[in-house]
């Protein structure tokens, strides 16, 4: 079966005309309603990235890409941004200083990345992982880094099937977080099949994934820009 290759890029926020000059007017007005300049060289980042990776995929002008944020589960407008009439998929995420974009052709693909932190872990493990996660999840020693392995796996995911947080993620079932990424089980009215998962590689302190709604084997790149 042929792999299918899916780029990743990743890049530390920035705020520079540049890349706000590629602002379409409802991004700008988005952009503005941000209050702490972090949010603001986030976003901008974040929409430099896709229009360019994008326009290296497909040749447009990054300057006439558009997006749409149709969800695919209902009327709304608040699904993840999309390309339209292109086959190439895209999955924007960011924390901290890490913003990053995956793209593949063919294919629904999500990404989550996630910084670290000292957050209630027991707490939330309860409102993100299955009952055998959580088990695992105690044994653990380093319990801060499996548990952001584990949810960075689970919002992959849900991008990737356009769920986010309508669909309960305790109702999936993902590998240890040592283990090769997969979906061991899913139950619930949202569960989709073939799916592949892959960790990537942040950099210390962060955890990050990506999924593809494919049954083929990825051949994943990771380029800094």
């Amino acid at each position: 079966m042929p792999v299918l290759e899916c780029a990743v890029r990743w890049a530390r926020p920035a705020d520079t005309p540049e890349m706000r000059g590629l602002l379409d007017d409802g991004e700008r007005d988005r952009y503005e309603r941000f209050r702490r300049p972090e949010d603001k060289a986030r976003f901008v980042t974040g929409r430099f990235l896709a229009r360019t990776a994008l326009a290296e995929a497909t040749g447009l002008d990054p300057r006439t890409i558009r997006f749409t944020t149709d969800c695919p589960h209902c009327a709304g407008t608040h699904g993840k941004p999309r390309l339209p009439g292109s086959a190439v998929d895209f999955s924007l995420s960011h924390s901290g200083d890490r913003v990053v974009i995956v793209l593949a052709e063919g294919a629904e693909v999500g990404v989550d990345v996630e910084q670290e932190n000292d957050r209630d872990i027991d707490r939330l493990a309860e409102m993100v992982l299955s009952a055998p996660e959580r088990t695992a999840l105690a044994a653990m020693d380093d319990k801060r880094r499996g548990f952001h392995r584990y949810w960075t796996r689970k919002e992959a995911l849900l991008k990737a099937t356009g769920h986010g947080l309508a669909a309960p993620m305790t109702d999936i079932h993902v590998s240890a977080p040592d283990d090769a990424a997969e979906v061991v089980a899913w139950a619930g009215a949202a569960a989709v099949s073939p799916v592949r998962l892959a960790d990537l590689d942040p950099g210390p302190g962060y955890a990050a994934a990506a999924a593809v709604l494919t049954d083929r084997p990825l051949k994943i790149t990771e380029v800094t820009c």
